[in-house]
């Protein structure tokens, strides 16, 4: 794991709250060069699982390629962000240690922002389409941006990350990036 994370609450049953990482999303997304706003909203759009290490081990026993961590990541994501960024950490700690699962979502995100085309249809904002990209993958979040319709999974993914914008912009108030 990594040795410089950011200290953050511990994980309890029933007790996720994506707004008690501030620190490590504004740490991170500085990192990325991200809006913490965009990490945040992520959190908020994965929280409807239980985010819990023992959870998470149980839960990947019955789905073996079950994602991890608080970003809800799955195991192909993070093995590109690991060899692209030189992380020391495994897969299997993002369901332990929440600011590398962060860190991991950062810099994830920040390496979708860079396969985005400059220029793409108007009715997403970058964020939403790397949201989307996050969710479906960066060959559909390159679709999406020319203007193809996102499939009903990857729409309601969309409206869920656009229903949580306020409440991540409401977590990061104060912070010092926003």
């Amino acid at each position: 794991m990594d040795t410089d994370s950011v200290r953050v609450p511990p994980l309890r049953p029933g007790g996720y709250d994506p707004a008690a990482y501030v620190g490590a999303v504004v740490r991170a997304a500085e990192e990325a060069g991200v809006s913490p706003r965009l990490v945040m909203g992520i959190l908020h759009n994965e929280a409807y699982k239980p985010h819990h290490p023992l959870l998470e081990r149980l839960w990947q026993w019955w789905k073996p390629g079950a994602s991890f961590g608080v970003a809800n990541m799955h195991r192909a994501a993070f093995e590109q962000v690991r060899r692209a960024h030189g992380l020391s950490g495994r897969w299997q700690d993002l369901r332990d240690d929440p600011a590398f699962a962060i860190r991991a979502a950062a810099l994830h995100l920040k390496d979708l922002d860079g396969m985005l085309p400059a220029r793409h249809v108007r009715r997403y904002t970058r964020d939403e389409l790397l949201a989307l990209g996050y969710n479906a993958g960066e060959r559909n979040m390159r679709a999406f941006a020319r203007g193809v319709p996102p499939g009903p999974m990857a729409w309601s993914y969309l409206r869920r990350f656009r229903a949580c914008r306020r409440r991540a912009a409401e977590a990061l108030a104060g912070s010092p990036a926003e």
